[in-house]
């Protein structure tokens, strides 16, 4: 950690350069750092003394699908950090025409501070970063969403006041936020529950290194086809969309492959009385989750939306200032 001495607020220096691709490329201090200094930006924020520590830099920002949260946090982000953020949609940029990545990473090296990107492929992804001077952050791919585990693991913190041997349950489709949920929880010691249709499992090698991080940890990991296993006595219940943008022609079939997997009155009774439920959004809601539950009193999704916005300035602030 760097002392910045003229606001009394520690960056994760050990990131100072470094791409953000995936939670597995830092260690469990790391990640632990970025969540205290996002809690940290968020009070200052809130008291109208965001420090400027981007001023003068700019973030480029391309996208390959559309976005909501991503590209609102972002830009709001740097500017309040006194940066630029720049959106840059990838049909209206060279790389969209066929553009190689290689020349496209050593290009925009050489006009902007960092880039962020939301892409469909995640290997796109890496090569961008392998040929970029600059860093590099997944706002999401088709593997990995690490920005939204880290607003994740914010927002319990800040409702339930620690984390280690708390009891999370993902029930839904074993996707990218599945896949980075389990990363960072299992960081954090936290008890893993995830319960997914058969065939819509999460990838198997991410949750073997995951069940080892989270054993190193305190925490543990299990999976399973039943939801009700998963969300009994849990203090999150966590899902997403059953289908992502791109798989809108899968939307019939996977309506009916995830028949009894809806977050609702019934299967929340029983986690504790004082779950918490969390969406990474956009919901649709009387599908994947009950509006009773989505819209009740143990839902966090907008808070859990605001904190994209101060765990995404932890990871800039870190990296590019």
């Amino acid at each position: 950690m760097k002392l910045l001495e003229w606001v009394n607020l520690k960056v994760v220096d050990s990131l100072k350069g470094k791409d953000l691709l995936t939670l597995l490329d830092y260690s469990k201090e790391e990640v632990k750092d970025l969540i205290q200094l996002a809690v940290e930006l968020k009070k200052l924020t809130k008291e109208g003394k965001c420090p400027p520590l981007l001023e003068g830099k700019t973030l480029g920002m391309i996208f390959e699908k559309h976005s909501t949260r991503t590209r609102i946090s972002f830009e709001v982000g740097m500017k309040q950090l006194g940066g630029n953020g720049m959106f840059m949609h990838a049909r209206d940029l060279q790389i969209g025409r066929g553009e190689s990545v290689y020349d496209t990473g050593n290009v925009l090296s050489g006009y902007l501070d960092g880039i962020m990107i939301r892409a469909n492929s995640h290997d796109m992804v890496k090569e961008l970063a392998e040929h970029a001077s600059i860093p590099v952050i997944n706002g999401l791919t088709d593997i990995f969403h690490p920005c939204q585990a880290l607003a994740d693991i914010l927002t319990i913190h800040e409702v339930k006041g620690y984390t280690a041997g708390l009891k999370i349950a993902y029930i839904g489709d074993g996707n990218n936020v599945a896949h980075s949920l389990v990363i960072a929880a299992a960081y954090m010691g936290m008890h893993i529950a995830v319960a997914t249709p058969v065939g819509y499992e999460a990838d198997e090698e991410i949750i073997q290194k995951a069940k080892t991080i989270a054993l190193e940890n305190g925490g543990s990991l299990f999976v399973s086809n039943d939801p009700l296993e998963a969300v009994v006595n849990t203090d999150v219940v966590y899902t997403d969309v059953w289908t992502s943008m791109g798989q809108e022609e899968e939307a019939a079939k996977r309506l009916a492959d995830f028949k009894g997997f809806q977050i609702n009155d019934d299967l929340v009774a029983n986690a504790k009385n004082d779950y918490m439920f969390l969406h990474c959004l956009p919901a649709h809601r009387e599908e994947e989750v009950a509006t009773s539950v989505i819209d009740g009193p143990n839902s966090y999704i907008f808070q859990q939306a605001e904190n994209r916005l101060h765990a995404q300035k932890a990871v800039l602030a870190s990296v590019m200032a």
